[in-house]
């Protein structure tokens, strides 16, 4: 099997604030069903979904590279739909920060070093 793409299943508790939040964080979108929308930014691509479970969204993780740690910071700082955002940290395999969504849902925001980079792509 040679798998060419993932895609998450993102929950929303407020369909249309989980929208502006992906927007607002640098997300463009394509409307899929009234229970769906697709975002992408680059190459990346997530489904934003209109279904909340607490259990889910509370649990729900996505890890987003970023080139400039410090722009998506700045980005993801001026949303009013985050629940909460941490400052940035250094880690050993580069920089992140991380910002909860209007569903509950953790981005970690994540600047990876060269090295890890490389080997990320090598896998």
């Amino acid at each position: 099997m040679q798998v060419t793409g993932i895609k998450a299943f993102v929950p929303s508790k407020d369909y249309d604030i989980s929208k502006a939040f992906y927007t607002d964080i640098g997300f463009e979108s394509e409307y899929v069903s009234d229970e769906l929308t697709l975002f992408w930014n680059s190459e990346c691509q997530l489904f934003l979904q209109d279904f909340y479970q607490t259990e889910l969204a509370n649990n729900f993780m996505l890890q987003i590279c970023v080139a400039d740690i410090e722009a998506a910071y700045e980005r993801c700082e001026k949303t009013p739909h985050k629940m909460k955002l941490e400052p940035i940290q250094s880690v050993p395999w580069g920089k992140v920060f991380y910002v909860w969504g209007p569903a509950g849902e953790l981005l970690h925001m994540t600047e990876l070093k060269h090295a890890e980079k490389t080997r990320l792509i090598k896998s």
